[in-house]
This record gives structure tokens, sequence and C-alpha cells, in this order.
């Protein structure tokens, strides 16, 4: 039997489709958690009379994991991704050349860098390390409930990933629903940015091998700002800022990275703290506000990992294209999440940033051009 010439046709087209979707599919569940279930997981913690935990704890942990958040993304090893029996598992406490996108909390610990310093991260009590400069998150707005170096932790109730609420679940399931890519619906924990919930943002996906990093101008994450910034008293409007829906849950203002720093840093984002308004002169250095099109800013054009933005909508693919009055400047263009190997989590040595030094657009003059003298 003859086949017609258009099936013939079609059939190379068809052929691709499959093989793309199969493709999509193997990309996809690189989201989720694989491997082995006993890479995480133990039963009874006790094998042989010995317990199954990394830290040899006798103490059973939650969810029957082998270990706390740093168990496994902290294991303080040469490799800043460490692949366990086929898992790849992202690290923020290595002694890596590089480190991921979020920072190393080996600048605190001495592990890596210039030297141990409280000043360059945020001091999580999962380090075992306590914090000598602080007691509570500077900015904080609240005169009650805070946040301190006693209970800042990972995740959970005084965390930035998972829920954020009293006794509440942490990541608990997320890793084995995880969406990675493009995080635009973010209204459940695997589906927000990097488990932080409500958050939106992008994924770097532009190849596996550079999963969770900001390598260059083609290869990032992409960040999402909203373009109201955050305008609101926090002893009296509680219900339309961080805690929308109920008192005891967290939330992100405006689904932004930004937002979710202001839960803890309020002082420094809302409107009324940074001077009152949208547009200079600010009192505090703006967040979630719009790159502004004219003068110094304009010439941001080129994306910088040094000194990245937020986007208004969040892209299905990173952009090496800043474009002014339409991106925004956020918490991340200026500091690193975890820790970095500068004071207060800067991306960048702030004493070398000398006005008229000739510093070729680095640091704070990637978006104020015009003051480095070049």
């Amino acid at each position: 039997m003859k086949m017609n010439h258009k099936i013939r046709i079609l059939m190379p087209f068809i052929a691709g489709l499959v093989l793309a979707f199969i493709g999509f599919m193997v990309e996809v569940s690189l989201a989720e958690v694989t491997g082995e279930c006993s890479n995480c997981h133990t039963m009874h913690n006790s094998q042989g009379g010995s317990p199954m935990t990394f830290d040899s704890s006798t103490t059973p942990k939650d969810n029957l994991l082998k270990s706390d958040c740093l168990g496994c993304h902290g294991m303080g090893g040469n490799d800043k991704i460490v692949n366990l029996n086929g898992s790849e598992i992202p690290q923020v406490l290595h002694n890596d050349s590089g480190d991921l996108a979020g920072g190393n909390f080996a600048y605190i610990t001495g592990l890596k860098g210039s030297g141990a310093s409280d000043a360059k991260g945020h001091n999580v009590i999962d380090l075992g390390n306590d914090d000598i400069n602080l007691d509570v998150a500077p900015g904080f707005p609240h005169a009650w409930g805070t946040v301190s170096d006693a209970n800042l932790t990972c995740a959970g109730d005084n965390g930035c990933h998972g829920i954020r609420t009293i006794n509440g679940a942490g990541v608990t399931g997320s890793h084995h629903r995880n969406i990675d890519g493009q995080c635009d619906t973010a209204d459940e924990v695997y589906n927000s940015y990097r488990f932080l919930y409500t958050v939106r943002g992008l994924e770097n996906n532009s190849s596996p091998t550079d999963r969770w990093q900001n390598v260059d101008a083609a290869s990032h994450n992409e960040y999402y700002g909203n373009t109201s910034a955050v305008d609101y008293d926090p002893e009296t409007d509680c219900t339309t800022s961080c805690h929308i829906g109920s008192y005891d849950l967290v939330t992100s203002p405006g689904n932004s990275i930004s937002g979710l720093c202001a839960s803890c840093h309020g002082l420094f984002h809302s409107v009324d703290n940074i001077g009152g308004n949208t547009s200079s002169p600010f009192t505090r250095h703006p967040t979630d506000i719009v790159l502004k099109a004219s003068g110094e800013y304009a010439s941001y054009t080129g994306y910088s990992v040094e000194a990245p933005v937020a986007r208004p909508t969040v892209p299905a693919a990173p952009s090496g294209d800043v474009t002014p009055g339409t991106d925004l400047v956020m918490c991340l263009s200026c500091h690193g999440a975890h820790a970095t190997d500068y004071p207060d989590l800067l991306r960048w040595d702030y004493d070398t940033m000398i006005a008229g030094g000739g510093s070729n657009e680095s640091g704070c003059f990637v978006c104020h051009s015009t003051k480095d003298g070049i």
C-alpha cells in the first residue's frame, strides 16, 4: 500500500515533535528530586545499630529525612553542586572556586574568602554560629514579634524558604513537586521561585549545566520586580502587605524578590521610608523602583550579573538586554542572598567604589554610569 505523499512529508515533522516532547519531558523531570529515596530518607534512623542521619544524631529528623537543610545543601566540600547517587544537590556552604547565584555561607564561617565574619551574610542558626553583631533584622518594622539571631533559619517560621507561619510546614513535599524554569504562578511553595513562597521569577534554564547559577549575560536567573513599590504602615496595614489573608502567614508583598526581603527589613523598603515617593531624592536606596531611562541610568542596557535587574513580567528565558524605563532596581541588584565575601552581603567591595576613580563601570557604577570618571 502506498503512503500518501502528504503523510510522507509530515512524518519527519511528526517525529520531530515526538522527540521534542520527549526532550521536554526529560527537562521537566529534572525539576523534581530524582534518585534513590535512601539518598534523603531513612525509615527508622537505624541500620545495623547505627543512626542514619548525616550528622550521626540519634534523634530522628522530621519527615523521615537524614538531615536538615544544610545537611543536604551545605556539606562544606569542594563542589558547589554535589552529585549523590545520580541526584544533583546545589550547595550553599562549600569551598568551590565559584558560587551559585544565592551566594555561599562559607564566607561567614571562614571556610572560603578573605576571613570569617558575621557581617558577610544571613547568620542562620543552622550554621551553629552565633551572630555577634545583630540581635534582630536591621530595618525590622515591628516593635513586636521579631526575627532574631536566636531563631533565623533557612526555612519555615523564621526563615526565607517555604511556608512562613506559626508551626508552618516549611518546604515539606515541595522537592517532589518542584517546578523550575518559569515560576509565574507562585501560589504554593513548589511553584514559587526557589521555594520562596509567593515569589515569582525564572530559575535559570538556559542549559542543564548552568542550573542555580548566574553565569553571564546570556545565562542567569531572572527576578520579578513589582512596579508598585510597597507602601504600608507595618503596625496598621499588615494584611495588605506581608500577611495577606492571615496574620499568621507571611507572604511576599507584590510577589517580588524585594518584597520578600521587605518582610523582615521593611523599613528599608516601603515608600514611606525611602523618601515618601518613587523618585529622587531618596533617603534610603530604593528597590522595586523602575530604572530611569534618562541620565546616567540610560547607559545600562547590557545585563550585568554583578548588578542584576528585576523584570516587570517573568520571562520564559534569560535575556541579555536591560531596558531602562521598564526594568527595575531590586535588593539583589546590590546584595547576595545567603552570603558574599563583602560586608552587608554586598556583591562588591563598597570601599573600592570611588567616584571619578575609573572603575570601568563595575559595582555601583553599572547603574550610576557617569560617576566613575570613565
